[in-house]
Protein backbone atom coordinates (compact mmCIF):
# COMPACT_ATOMS: atom_id res chain seq x y z
CA UNK A 1 0.00 0.00 0.00
CA UNK A 2 3.03 2.10 0.86
CA UNK A 3 4.54 2.23 -2.72
CA UNK A 4 1.09 2.94 -4.66
CA UNK A 5 1.04 5.96 -2.75
CA UNK A 6 4.56 6.98 -3.14
CA UNK A 7 3.96 5.96 -7.00
CA UNK A 8 0.83 7.79 -6.90
CA UNK A 9 2.85 10.84 -5.38
CA UNK A 10 5.71 10.95 -8.28
CA UNK A 11 3.01 10.86 -10.48
CA UNK A 12 1.83 14.23 -8.98
CA UNK A 13 5.10 15.33 -9.46
CA UNK A 14 5.62 14.67 -13.23
CA UNK A 15 2.25 16.23 -13.78
CA UNK A 16 3.58 19.13 -12.18
CA UNK A 17 6.26 19.29 -14.18
CA UNK A 18 4.56 19.26 -17.43
CA UNK A 19 2.32 22.55 -16.01
CA UNK A 20 6.02 24.63 -15.50
CA UNK A 21 6.95 22.91 -19.10
CA UNK A 22 3.07 24.60 -20.94
CA UNK A 23 4.22 27.65 -18.90
CA UNK A 24 7.53 27.90 -21.32
CA UNK A 25 5.70 26.82 -24.13
CA UNK A 26 2.38 28.33 -24.38
CA UNK A 27 1.18 26.88 -27.56
CA UNK A 28 2.04 23.61 -26.60
CA UNK A 29 -1.95 22.15 -27.09
CA UNK A 30 -0.44 18.35 -26.48
CA UNK A 31 1.24 18.98 -23.15
CA UNK A 32 -2.41 20.50 -22.51
CA UNK A 33 -4.00 17.38 -23.57
CA UNK A 34 -1.69 15.08 -21.78
CA UNK A 35 -1.27 16.72 -18.51
CA UNK A 36 -5.72 16.10 -18.83
CA UNK A 37 -5.22 12.71 -19.24
CA UNK A 38 -2.30 12.33 -16.56
CA UNK A 39 -4.51 14.11 -13.65
CA UNK A 40 -7.77 11.95 -14.42
CA UNK A 41 -5.66 9.38 -14.35
CA UNK A 42 -4.16 10.09 -11.04
CA UNK A 43 -7.75 11.26 -9.88
CA UNK A 44 -8.88 7.57 -11.06
CA UNK A 45 -6.25 5.96 -8.86
CA UNK A 46 -6.79 8.42 -5.37
CA UNK A 47 -10.44 7.36 -5.85
CA UNK A 48 -9.62 3.62 -5.63
CA UNK A 49 -7.43 4.09 -3.06
CA UNK A 50 -9.45 6.19 -0.92
CA UNK A 51 -12.12 3.48 -1.08
CA UNK A 52 -9.59 0.53 -0.18
CA UNK A 53 -9.31 2.66 3.09
CA UNK A 54 -12.78 1.73 3.48
CA UNK A 55 -12.05 -2.13 3.76
CA UNK A 56 -11.08 -2.73 7.34
CA UNK A 57 -13.19 -5.24 7.95
CA UNK A 58 -11.55 -8.35 8.58
CA UNK A 59 -13.33 -10.60 5.61
CA UNK A 60 -13.69 -7.85 3.06
CA UNK A 61 -11.22 -9.23 0.80
CA UNK A 62 -13.34 -11.93 0.33
CA UNK A 63 -16.01 -13.32 -2.07
CA UNK A 64 -19.59 -12.65 -1.27
CA UNK A 65 -22.61 -14.80 -0.61
CA UNK A 66 -25.74 -12.70 -0.95
CA UNK A 67 -29.28 -13.62 0.05
CA UNK A 68 -32.44 -12.08 -0.79
CA UNK A 69 -35.52 -12.68 0.74
CA UNK A 70 -39.16 -10.76 -0.22
CA UNK A 71 -40.65 -9.50 2.62
CA UNK A 72 -44.60 -9.54 3.32
CA UNK A 73 -46.59 -8.79 0.31
CA UNK A 74 -47.05 -11.64 -1.71
CA UNK A 75 -46.91 -11.29 -5.66
CA UNK A 76 -45.62 -7.74 -5.19
CA UNK A 77 -42.89 -8.31 -2.96
CA UNK A 78 -41.41 -11.62 -4.76
CA UNK A 79 -41.64 -10.07 -7.80
CA UNK A 80 -39.54 -7.19 -6.45
CA UNK A 81 -36.63 -9.82 -5.00
CA UNK A 82 -36.45 -11.17 -8.50
CA UNK A 83 -35.76 -7.50 -10.17
CA UNK A 84 -33.07 -6.98 -6.99
CA UNK A 85 -31.75 -10.25 -8.10
CA UNK A 86 -31.37 -9.42 -11.77
CA UNK A 87 -29.78 -5.89 -10.55
CA UNK A 88 -26.67 -7.54 -8.46
CA UNK A 89 -26.17 -10.06 -11.28
CA UNK A 90 -26.12 -7.53 -13.62
CA UNK A 91 -24.40 -5.19 -11.22
CA UNK A 92 -21.62 -8.70 -10.76
CA UNK A 93 -21.52 -8.59 -14.58
CA UNK A 94 -20.54 -5.10 -15.11
CA UNK A 95 -17.39 -5.22 -12.91
CA UNK A 96 -16.17 -8.50 -14.38
CA UNK A 97 -16.92 -10.58 -11.54
CA UNK A 98 -18.30 -14.20 -11.64
CA UNK A 99 -21.62 -15.03 -10.11
CA UNK A 100 -23.74 -17.79 -9.71
CA UNK A 101 -26.95 -18.60 -8.46
CA UNK A 102 -27.06 -21.14 -5.62
CA UNK A 103 -30.58 -21.62 -5.04
CA UNK A 104 -33.64 -19.67 -5.62
CA UNK A 105 -37.35 -20.78 -4.25
CA UNK A 106 -40.30 -19.52 -6.79
CA UNK A 107 -42.69 -16.88 -6.27
CA UNK A 108 -46.69 -18.54 -5.86
CA UNK A 109 -47.58 -16.39 -9.11
CA UNK A 110 -44.14 -14.09 -10.35
CA UNK A 111 -40.78 -13.48 -8.96
CA UNK A 112 -39.08 -15.48 -6.11
CA UNK A 113 -39.76 -15.80 -2.75
CA UNK A 114 -35.66 -16.22 -1.67
CA UNK A 115 -32.59 -16.68 -3.62
CA UNK A 116 -29.02 -17.21 -2.44
CA UNK A 117 -25.83 -15.98 -4.82
CA UNK A 118 -22.27 -16.44 -4.93
CA UNK A 119 -20.18 -13.62 -5.82
CA UNK A 120 -16.83 -13.62 -6.83
CA UNK A 121 -14.28 -11.13 -7.58
CA UNK A 122 -11.75 -9.33 -5.36
CA UNK A 123 -13.24 -7.74 -2.31
CA UNK A 124 -16.18 -8.69 -3.66
CA UNK A 125 -17.61 -8.77 -0.11
CA UNK A 126 -15.88 -5.28 0.54
CA UNK A 127 -18.29 -3.71 -1.97
CA UNK A 128 -21.56 -5.65 -1.09
CA UNK A 129 -21.69 -4.96 2.35
CA UNK A 130 -23.25 -1.40 1.48
CA UNK A 131 -26.59 -3.30 0.77
CA UNK A 132 -27.07 -5.09 3.58
CA UNK A 133 -30.27 -4.28 4.41
CA UNK A 134 -33.92 -3.80 3.67
CA UNK A 135 -34.68 -2.36 -0.22
CA UNK A 136 -38.19 -0.65 -0.44
CA UNK A 137 -40.03 -0.20 -3.80
CA UNK A 138 -42.50 2.19 -4.60
CA UNK A 139 -44.44 1.66 -7.66
CA UNK A 140 -47.75 1.25 -9.38
CA UNK A 141 -48.41 -2.16 -9.37
CA UNK A 142 -48.61 -4.67 -12.51
CA UNK A 143 -50.42 -7.16 -10.94
CA UNK A 144 -53.20 -5.05 -9.31
CA UNK A 145 -56.21 -4.45 -11.71
CA UNK A 146 -56.49 -0.84 -10.69
CA UNK A 147 -53.05 -0.49 -10.92
CA UNK A 148 -52.74 0.81 -7.27
CA UNK A 149 -49.56 2.20 -6.14
CA UNK A 150 -47.71 -0.43 -4.04
CA UNK A 151 -44.95 -0.62 -1.09
CA UNK A 152 -42.90 -3.83 -1.17
CA UNK A 153 -40.38 -4.74 1.13
CA UNK A 154 -36.85 -7.41 0.62
CA UNK A 155 -33.87 -8.41 2.62
CA UNK A 156 -30.81 -8.48 1.57
CA UNK A 157 -28.31 -10.24 3.28
CA UNK A 158 -24.35 -9.94 2.39
CA UNK A 159 -22.31 -12.93 4.02
CA UNK A 160 -18.47 -13.70 3.42
CA UNK A 161 -17.76 -16.53 2.35
CA UNK A 162 -16.20 -19.10 4.83
CA UNK A 163 -12.71 -20.86 4.39
CA UNK A 164 -13.89 -23.92 6.22
CA UNK A 165 -10.51 -25.21 6.99
CA UNK A 166 -9.80 -21.46 8.60
CA UNK A 167 -12.54 -20.21 9.89
CA UNK A 168 -14.95 -23.08 10.87
CA UNK A 169 -14.63 -26.71 12.31
CA UNK A 170 -17.94 -28.62 11.12
CA UNK A 171 -18.03 -31.64 13.24
CA UNK A 172 -20.17 -34.40 11.66
CA UNK A 173 -22.40 -34.93 14.54
CA UNK A 174 -23.22 -31.47 14.58
CA UNK A 175 -25.10 -31.61 11.34
CA UNK A 176 -28.38 -33.76 10.39
CA UNK A 177 -28.77 -34.25 6.41
CA UNK A 178 -31.60 -34.99 5.33
CA UNK A 179 -32.85 -35.94 1.66
CA UNK A 180 -36.07 -35.65 -0.33
CA UNK A 181 -37.68 -35.06 -3.88
CA UNK A 182 -37.54 -31.46 -5.12
CA UNK A 183 -40.47 -29.55 -5.97
CA UNK A 184 -41.11 -26.86 -8.54
CA UNK A 185 -39.68 -26.87 -12.08
CA UNK A 186 -36.56 -28.71 -13.04
CA UNK A 187 -37.62 -31.64 -15.26
CA UNK A 188 -38.51 -35.19 -14.59
CA UNK A 189 -35.15 -36.26 -13.43
CA UNK A 190 -35.47 -33.96 -10.28
CA UNK A 191 -38.96 -34.80 -9.34
CA UNK A 192 -38.17 -38.71 -9.56
CA UNK A 193 -35.34 -38.68 -7.74
CA UNK A 194 -34.46 -37.40 -3.74
CA UNK A 195 -31.73 -34.89 -5.07
CA UNK A 196 -32.73 -31.79 -2.62
CA UNK A 197 -31.09 -31.90 0.40
CA UNK A 198 -31.56 -29.67 3.96
CA UNK A 199 -28.11 -29.41 6.26
CA UNK A 200 -29.46 -28.75 9.84
CA UNK A 201 -26.57 -27.29 12.33
CA UNK A 202 -27.98 -28.90 15.45
CA UNK A 203 -25.88 -26.37 18.31
CA UNK A 204 -27.20 -24.06 16.30
CA UNK A 205 -30.73 -24.45 14.78
CA UNK A 206 -29.75 -23.06 11.46
CA UNK A 207 -31.08 -24.87 8.76
CA UNK A 208 -30.34 -24.70 5.00
CA UNK A 209 -31.90 -26.71 1.94
CA UNK A 210 -30.80 -26.73 -2.07
CA UNK A 211 -32.74 -28.06 -4.60
CA UNK A 212 -31.06 -26.32 -7.50
CA UNK A 213 -28.87 -28.74 -8.99
CA UNK A 214 -29.96 -32.22 -10.31
CA UNK A 215 -27.39 -34.09 -8.39
CA UNK A 216 -27.78 -34.65 -4.40
CA UNK A 217 -23.76 -34.21 -4.03
CA UNK A 218 -23.77 -30.96 -6.13
CA UNK A 219 -26.61 -29.93 -3.59
CA UNK A 220 -25.37 -30.99 -0.74
CA UNK A 221 -22.38 -29.14 -1.29
CA UNK A 222 -24.03 -25.88 -2.29
CA UNK A 223 -25.86 -26.44 1.39
CA UNK A 224 -23.12 -26.86 3.19
CA UNK A 225 -21.51 -23.65 1.45
CA UNK A 226 -24.12 -21.41 2.36
CA UNK A 227 -24.10 -23.28 5.97
CA UNK A 228 -20.63 -22.08 6.36
CA UNK A 229 -21.46 -18.52 4.77
CA UNK A 230 -24.35 -18.46 7.80
CA UNK A 231 -22.29 -19.62 10.86
CA UNK A 232 -19.45 -17.15 9.94
CA UNK A 233 -21.90 -14.52 9.72
CA UNK A 234 -23.38 -15.55 13.18
CA UNK A 235 -19.90 -15.09 14.68
CA UNK A 236 -19.65 -11.77 13.05
CA UNK A 237 -23.08 -10.49 14.40
CA UNK A 238 -21.78 -11.63 17.94
CA UNK A 239 -18.69 -10.10 17.68
CA UNK A 240 -20.71 -7.12 16.62
CA UNK A 241 -22.89 -6.76 19.22
CA UNK A 242 -20.83 -7.69 21.89
CA UNK A 243 -18.80 -4.10 20.73
CA UNK A 244 -22.08 -2.24 20.65
CA UNK A 245 -22.62 -3.50 24.16
CA UNK A 246 -18.98 -2.07 25.02
CA UNK A 247 -19.42 1.03 23.55
CA UNK A 248 -23.08 1.90 24.60
CA UNK A 249 -24.74 2.16 20.81
CA UNK A 250 -28.13 0.94 20.02
CA UNK A 251 -28.69 -1.60 17.16
CA UNK A 252 -31.41 -0.31 14.64
CA UNK A 253 -33.45 -3.56 13.35
CA UNK A 254 -36.33 -4.27 10.97
CA UNK A 255 -38.17 -4.26 8.50
CA UNK A 256 -38.62 -0.14 9.03
CA UNK A 257 -34.88 0.41 9.02
CA UNK A 258 -35.00 0.52 5.05
CA UNK A 259 -31.54 1.33 4.11
CA UNK A 260 -33.08 2.40 0.35
CA UNK A 261 -35.73 3.75 -1.12
CA UNK A 262 -36.01 3.19 -5.45
CA UNK A 263 -39.18 4.87 -5.81
CA UNK A 264 -40.76 4.73 -9.54
CA UNK A 265 -44.45 6.40 -9.52
CA UNK A 266 -45.44 9.56 -8.89
CA UNK A 267 -41.48 10.25 -9.17
CA UNK A 268 -38.62 8.60 -9.88
CA UNK A 269 -35.58 8.56 -7.36
CA UNK A 270 -33.25 5.83 -5.97
CA UNK A 271 -32.22 7.29 -1.98
CA UNK A 272 -29.60 5.96 0.46
CA UNK A 273 -30.85 6.93 3.57
CA UNK A 274 -27.53 6.54 5.36
CA UNK A 275 -25.26 8.59 3.28
CA UNK A 276 -27.83 10.82 1.42
CA UNK A 277 -26.65 9.77 -2.01
CA UNK A 278 -29.35 10.23 -4.73
CA UNK A 279 -30.11 9.39 -8.09
CA UNK A 280 -33.07 9.80 -10.60
CA UNK A 281 -31.62 7.34 -13.25
CA UNK A 282 -33.82 4.23 -11.76
CA UNK A 283 -33.72 2.57 -14.91
CA UNK A 284 -29.72 2.46 -14.69
CA UNK A 285 -29.85 1.46 -11.10
CA UNK A 286 -32.22 -1.73 -11.57
CA UNK A 287 -29.84 -2.44 -14.64
CA UNK A 288 -26.75 -2.56 -12.43
CA UNK A 289 -25.29 0.73 -11.82
CA UNK A 290 -24.50 0.54 -8.09
CA UNK A 291 -21.06 1.93 -7.79
CA UNK A 292 -22.48 5.59 -7.06
CA UNK A 293 -24.17 4.20 -4.09
CA UNK A 294 -21.46 1.25 -3.35
CA UNK A 295 -18.55 4.42 -3.16
CA UNK A 296 -20.74 6.52 -0.93
CA UNK A 297 -21.42 4.09 1.20
CA UNK A 298 -17.61 3.33 1.53
CA UNK A 299 -16.57 6.85 1.84
CA UNK A 300 -19.03 7.51 5.07
CA UNK A 301 -16.93 4.52 6.42
CA UNK A 302 -13.96 5.55 5.83
CA UNK A 303 -14.26 8.52 7.80
CA UNK A 304 -16.30 7.08 10.78
CA UNK A 305 -14.61 5.90 13.83
CA UNK A 306 -13.69 1.64 14.03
Amino acid sequence: MVERWRGLEKKVADIAELVSLTEEEEDDVSLEEEIRVETEGVAARLNALELEMAFRGEYDDRNAILAIHAGAGGTESQDWAEMLMRMYLRWAERRGFDAEVLDTSLGDEAGIKSAIIAINGDYACGYLKSEHGVHRLVRLSPFDADHARHTSFVLVEVMPEAEMDIDLKMEPDDLRIDVYRSSGPGGQHMQKTSSAVRVTHLPTGLVVTCQSERSQHQNKETALKILGARLLELELEKKSEEMVRLKGKRIDAGWGSQIRSYVLHPYRMVKDHRTGYETNNTEAVLDGELDGFITAYLRSLAGKED
